[in-house]
């Protein structure tokens, strides 16, 4: 099939390849989000699509808005038979969904209607799921409702940040969203509607829902951090100045008071509101990720100080 490739971050790129190097399909252009600011010069960059896009010599559509006429106009030119979708980033109106013969096929990183929204896989860690995945389904005007053509498994292990997740969902994904277009176009394939029931969202996660709040209980700030690494990443404040911190491992023994620390030769203790939890690396504000340990010893943390 003649395919309009639409995606934005690197967790596309698995998928954008395997249509590359797909013999069935032609990718006759690829639409992501405008290039915007990035880095301590805040200049302008191509999102992960776009620059691998660039290198194969592909034509990179990127409408501030995908109800832009120009762009609607270029799509209709362009006439692709499908549009596969992972992480675009933006709204299709319902004009741009109807151009394409077989519709936009969206990737999405849940077993839906589980975690419909943004922020599927962080809402995965974070809410303790042991089995998470994905689907393909066909993207209609109702946020991640349109009806499914495949669906994959894929377990959360115990120390799985949002990241390592990603990465295995978005390999695994890239073959289910192939197969799919596959099976679309020998007409093997065809979606079925999502059940009524088991719908849960998972909103854009931002830098406030990252705060850790050490009055929870351990397995809950083990689990929130791990869900928002590497992305926004979890922080807390210390002598009233923002710290990032990576994932955790959960400590017996003893207890400490919610954000309590306690330094000990190779280890830095955090309590929370059952056992404490063993930070693993931290950034203050301008610094490097470093052992909390090196942090410590560079703060020089006195007794009784806490992460709030």
């Amino acid at each position: 099939m003649r395919v309009v490739f639409a995606g934005t971050p690197a967790a596309a790129l698995p998928s954008l390849r395997a249509f590359l190097e797909s013999d069935r399909h032609e990718v006759l252009a690829v639409v992501t989000r405008p290039d915007a600011p990035a880095g301590r010069g805040r200049h302008l960059q191509r999102s992960p699509v776009g620059a691998l896009a660039d290198e194969h010599g592909l034509e990179v559509l990127t409408p501030r808005k995908a109800s832009d006429p120009e762009f609607l106009d270029r799509l209709r030119d362009l006439a692709p038979d499908c549009c596969p979708v992972v992480a675009y980033g933006a709204l299709l109106p319902q004009k741009a969904l109807d151009i394409p013969k077989h519709g936009w096929i969206n990737l999405h990183f849940s077993v839906l209607p589980a975690w419909r929204g943004a922020a599927p896989v962080q809402a995965a860690v974070r809410n303790g799921d042991e089995i998470t995945g994905a689907s393909t389904f066909r993207i209609v005007r109702e946020l991640d409702a349109g009806p499914v053509y495949g669906v994959l498994t894929e377990p959360v292990r115990p120390h799985d940040t949002a990241g390592d997740l990603l990465d295995r969902l978005s390999e695994a994904g890239a073959r289910l969203l192939l197969s799919t277009v596959d099976g679309i176009e020998d007409g093997t394939l065809q979606p079925v509607e999502q059940a009524g029931d088991g719908v849960s969202y998972a909103p854009k996660v931002t830098p406030d829902d990252a705060r850790v709040d050490f009055s929870a209980p351990a397995m809950a700030v083990d689990r929130l951090i791990r869900a928002m690494t590497p992305d926004p990443g979890a922080w807390a404040e210390f002598r009233g100045e923002r710290v990032k911190l990576g994932p955790v491992s959960l400590v017996d023994g003893f207890r400490l008071e919610p954000g309590e620390l306690r330094v000990e030769r190779r280890r830095v203790l955090a309590g929370t509101a059952s056992q404490p939890v063993r930070l693993g690396e931290v950034q203050a504000q301008g610094k490097k990720r470093m052992p909390a340990t090196d942090w410590a010893r560079g703060v020089r943390v006195e007794p009784g100080e806490r992460l709030t």
